[in-house]
């Protein structure tokens, strides 16, 4: 458990706000989405703000609990959700009784604004009930089309279908709000190409770097760590092939820390690559556990093609540690090639695993210049400004800069 940022807040004249937030996942679901909404809501609470969260259920019995997120109580209103069968934790509430409970939270909570982490179920029926009230709606994209086309079970023909319907919808959910936030510029100007809309303002996912420790000293072995959902659009598969082609004599470990579908999939083909014995697959970590993986790794690879921001990649940064990532919508906005580490064609392992040997075998003065670059480039990404941001357009203010 993590300890969120505490900066102070926006002005003490200022009446702490009451918060309603609509959240498709949510803890115990691990993924970008759920970890913002998480680090948001700790970090309105510690501001001293009333914060209320919709959410599917966790499992266990739906009602109204108070939760400790991150380190802070708030008010959970945990809504009966259903485990959707081809994914493998998600959980879902039926869409046709979205607005249903929308309105009965709603008039509950009386909040002063409503702050949708999706437009899909939760976050479509708040934002259309809170509107009728004339309750502002903040809303903040995650999701790309990548994200949830493995999952639908459907041809190729109707997943195009499927996909321009989603996004349809999600222009009418947008059109609701007073905001449209998503994590990074490339990721605004992708939500503008896709859907007609303007303004969407590109606000980081943020994280309390303090939690992070850089170990900027030369390694004992060369250790590659991903950590993310083990999906296909994560690209696993690319840095298993990279690993199969470094040298045996760098004697490169590789570890994975996440859950997922694809993990006997990508079981299999470390078998049949011939590195299983250098691969560990860990599951999911505990907070301890992930930064000490991040502490002690050489360098954080990642080869997905459909990161908004890519949390975990902050984390590494957060870290010391150098990056190559897939020159891919937005993780170019966090790895500047020949700086922080190194960009690659998506897809081919070949490239990754070149960029792969620069890092593990750079002149240690290289490697402690590429360490500080990701440090100082995360700096941008601290929680505070996030809180900053999101609390001038929950109070309809100018934004700071």
């Amino acid at each position: 458990m993590t300890t969120p940022a505490t900066p102070a807040p926006s002005s003490s004249e200022d009446p702490p706000l009451r918060v309603l937030i609509g959240a498709d996942t949510f803890l115990p679901h691990v993924n970008g989405a759920a970890r913002f909404a998480e680090r948001l809501a700790a970090g309105l609470v510690a501001r001293g703000h009333v914060v209320h969260v919709m959410a599917p259920s966790d499992g266990h019995q739906s009602g109204v609990f108070t939760e400790v997120i991150e380190g802070e109580p708030m008010t959970m209103h945990r809504l009966p959700a259903y485990r959707f069968l081809p994914h493998d934790w998600l959980t879902f509430v039926l869409p046709w009784r979205s607005k249903h409970y929308a309105r009965r939270v709603l008039d509950k909570v009386k909040p002063d604004v409503v702050h949708i982490q999706s437009h899909i179920i939760i976050g479509r029926g708040l934002a259309r009930e809170a509107r009728k009230r004339g309750i502002p709606v903040i809303a903040t994209n995650h999701v790309m089309a990548e994200n949830i086309l493995d999952f639908t079970t459907l041809p190729d023909s109707l997943d195009r279908i499927f996909v321009k319907l989603a996004w349809a919808d999600a222009q009418r959910t947008f059109a609701l709000t007073r905001a449209v936030t998503t994590p990074t510029r490339r990721a605004a100007d992708f939500l503008e190409s896709t859907i007609d809309i303007r303004g969407v303002i590109p606000v980081s996912c943020g994280i309390d770097r303090a939690n992070y420790t850089a170990d900027l000293e030369p390694r004992d072995a060369n250790r590659i760590l991903f950590v993310g959902r083990l999906t296909s659009e994560k690209g696993i598969d690319v840095v298993l092939r990279a690993l199969a082609q470094l040298d045996p004599e760098l004697d490169t470990t590789f570890d994975v820390v996440g859950g997922g579908d694809q993990r006997r999939n990508l079981e299999q083909l470390a078998e049949q690559l011939g590195v299983a014995d250098r691969v560990t697959f860990h599951g999911h970590a505990s907070e301890e556990d992930l930064r000490a993986l991040y502490t002690r790794a050489s360098v954080f690879a990642i080869a997905s093609i459909a990161e908004l921001q890519s949390i975990a990649t902050m984390e590494a940064m957060a870290s010391g540690l150098p990056i190559v990532a897939a020159n891919a919508v937005a993780l170019p906005h966090l790895v500047h090639d020949g700086e922080n580490g190194y960009l690659f064609e998506p897809g081919n392992a070949e490239e990754l695993a070149a960029r792969l040997t620069d890092v593990l075998t750079a002149a240690p003065e290289e490697r402690l210049r590429m360490q500080q670059a990701s440090l100082d480039g995360v700096r941008v990404h601290d929680i505070g400004r996030t809180l900053d941001t999101f609390e001038a357009l929950y109070r309809g203010r100018p934004l700071p800069e």
